[in-house]
């Protein structure tokens, strides 16, 4: 039976990671992040886990990324300066196939920007933060009960696709207050780590083994079998390799394991979208206020439809090009001066208006703000 709990953002997330199985934090505080390392500190202990308050947050990430390599699951949380610090280690985990979840709630940037505001500023540096080709999944809800639920998300993911996640947030999900539905332990579908005794008798286990998916073999907790790891190019041994083959079968093997199932990790929710005539796409906190101005719009009998992707990398690409067709016109909005928009535009082969509606002063861009660009839009569009 489920139960609920009143949380902020930042404790769903701690609590959420838990109950996936986390058992071992590594963080560094940071402003708006602080509260998710609180909130663990207190609580990982009463499940036997580990907590660590580490020197900074490039030891905060390493310390993650071996204890995932140790066996344990394992994250970290930071907001914009110490996402930067991390990006070295984000490649490494990438490049090695350590199952992390990284945790960023966003603030105003760059640099010190504004601890205390909020920002959607990361977005692309989350997936072309680090140096070299590689895949990454990006998380992004927009409610503290989607905070809860996406965060246990991430970690069944980074097991599965033994890569490293990352779970944006923001400063209003990160500090708001929500009454959240809790499900009970048995109803939480969980991926666990494999053991040896898993493996057959005298079976040899390769680390980065692909099968037909092209997903390499499961990360194994800790124990007697023995297996190399290195950041450099290797093969399914895990020992270095130079041949320009076996260094293009590595990196393509990385692409295509996120490329390939795409359509399996695309998280989205759509509201009236089956006969809207303008669609307004927004995520994270700010889907809260275009949904309000979608609902104000219909009441206007403006067809008005949202799409709110959750996966963010990789974007839901094949069901936003099916709305871009059906659509007339579609604003993105954004709380910086536009990201995902460039993305959208990439889509956008039927060359359907496009119209940005950004704000990077530290404040939510309101419904209104949104209604008063719908109105403009359809005055441009639906009024020829």
């Amino acid at each position: 039976m489920s139960k609920f709990m009143l949380l902020q953002g930042d404790e769903a997330c701690a609590l959420g990671a838990i109950k996936a199985g986390c058992r071992f934090f590594s963080g560094y505080p940071i402003t708006p992040a602080t509260e998710i390392a609180e909130t663990m500190s207190r609580e990982l202990p009463k499940k036997g886990g580990t907590f660590i308050q580490m020197e900074d947050e490039i030891a905060s990430i390493a310390a993650a990324i071996g204890a995932s390599l140790a066996g344990e699951k394992a994250m970290t949380a930071t907001s914009g300066p110490g996402f930067s610090l991390m990006q070295e280690a984000i490649g490494y985990a990438s490049m090695t196939e350590i199952p992390t979840v990284i945790v960023n709630v966003q603030r105003g940037g760059p640099s010190t920007g504004m601890p205390t505001k909020a920002a959607q500023g990361d977005i692309m540096q989350a997936r072309w933060g680090t140096h070299g080709d590689h895949p990454v999944i990006a998380l992004y809800p927009s409610t503290v009960e989607e905070v809860f639920k996406y965060i246990i998300t991430a970690f069944n993911y980074a097991e599965h696709y033994r890569t490293p996640v990352i779970f944006l947030m923001d400063e209003i999900l990160g500090h708001m207050r929500e009454s959240i539905s809790i499900l009970d332990e048995e109803k939480v579908k969980l991926i666990p780590r494999v053991s040896e005794s898993e493996l057959e008798e005298d079976e040899i286990f390769h680390p980065f083994k692909e099968d037909d998916s092209m997903l390499a073999a499961p990360l194994m907790k800790m124990g007697k079998t023995k297996f190399h790891v290195s950041g450099l190019a290797h093969d399914e041994s895990g020992f270095p390799v130079g041949t320009p083959k076996d260094v293009d079968r590595l990196l393509r093997r990385l692409d295509n394991k996120i490329k390939l199932h795409a359509d399996q990790i695309g998280i989205y929710d759509e509201y009236m979208t089956e006969d809207a005539e303008i669609l307004v796409i927004a995520y994270g906190s700010l889907a809260r206020s275009a949904l309000k101005a979608v609902k104000l719009a219909r009441d206007d009998r403006i067809k008005v439809g949202l799409f709110k992707p959750i996966t963010l990398w990789p974007l839901p690409t094949t069901r936003i090009r099916e709305l871009l067709k059906r659509v007339s016109a579609v604003i993105v909005a954004e709380m910086n001066l536009g990201q995902i928009v460039y993305e959208i535009s990439r889509l956008n082969r039927s060359r359907t208006k496009l119209e940005k509606l950004n704000k990077v002063d530290g404040s939510l861009i309101t419904p209104q703000e949104i209604l008063d660009s719908i109105a403009k839009i359809k005055s441009e569009v639906l009024e020829l």
